[in-house]
């Protein structure tokens, strides 16, 4: 793995403290590049989750003027057709982790899956490549610590624990975040790494983001 190099840096797009922690820990050492948080103001938008994930990540990129990472989370009820989606932010902060196994309390079917995408950008007009993570689960009674949103209510397929009641060394090994964190993670290393004849080669955003996958204009 190869050490953190001046300017080898990326923002990473978020005010949230326990967000910011939990993607350090499942990086880890495997991520070749230095992640700086920075909480900007971005439109919220509607549409697809990638269609989001795109129009976000155009944005900030515009703002920072460089590299950039944004995130995007939704958490998709089966039976209601994939809602709330893109819009769980807003469903969890009227209804609280209760609320939203109460939205199931007519539906017998109480599968859901939770689904995160990374999306990054060289910089301002640069293409942007989606990595995304999905978890298979079910809506269940709230259970477990209530300091991460809807963790408590969010029960992961294999599993008698929810997400909240899980340990974080446990959580962040089947999350939907981990998932999309090591599809990406995996890219970076293999742009990094297969750079002709290692760091002999001026190293630049712009040749990483040809490399990418997901490129999406």
């Amino acid at each position: 793995i190869m050490a953190v190099q001046a300017g080898r840096s990326v923002v990473f797009v978020t005010g949230n403290a326990k967000k910011l922690e939990e993607v350090i820990q499942i990086l880890g050492d495997r991520f070749p590049y230095k992640l700086v948080s920075k909480k900007i103001d971005l439109p919220e938008y509607q549409g697809e989750p990638d269609e989001i994930s795109i129009q976000k990540c155009k944005e900030a990129a515009r703002q920072i003027d460089g590299p950039v990472i944004v995130e995007d989370t939704c958490l998709c009820f089966k039976a209601l057709g994939g809602l709330p989606g893109p819009y769980i932010k807003w469903f969890l902060d009227k209804l609280k982790p209760e609320g939203l196994y109460k939205l199931l309390a007519g539906f017998e079917d109480k599968s859901a899956w939770a689904l995160c995408t990374f999306a990054f950008s060289a910089g301002k007009d640069k293409p942007v490549q989606l990595f995304r993570g999905k978890t298979e689960g079910h809506i269940v009674e709230p259970r477990g610590p209530r300091d991460f949103g809807w963790d408590p209510c969010f029960q992961p397929d294999g599993y008698d624990k929810t997400y909240a009641e899980l340990p974080k060394e446990v959580k962040n090994t089947i999350s939907h975040r981990y998932r999309a964190l090591a599809a990406m993670s995996e890219h970076f290393s293999q742009t990094n790494n297969n750079s002709p004849q290692g760091n002999k080669r001026p190293w630049s955003w712009k040749s990483l983001s040809r490399n990418y996958a997901y490129t999406c204009d």
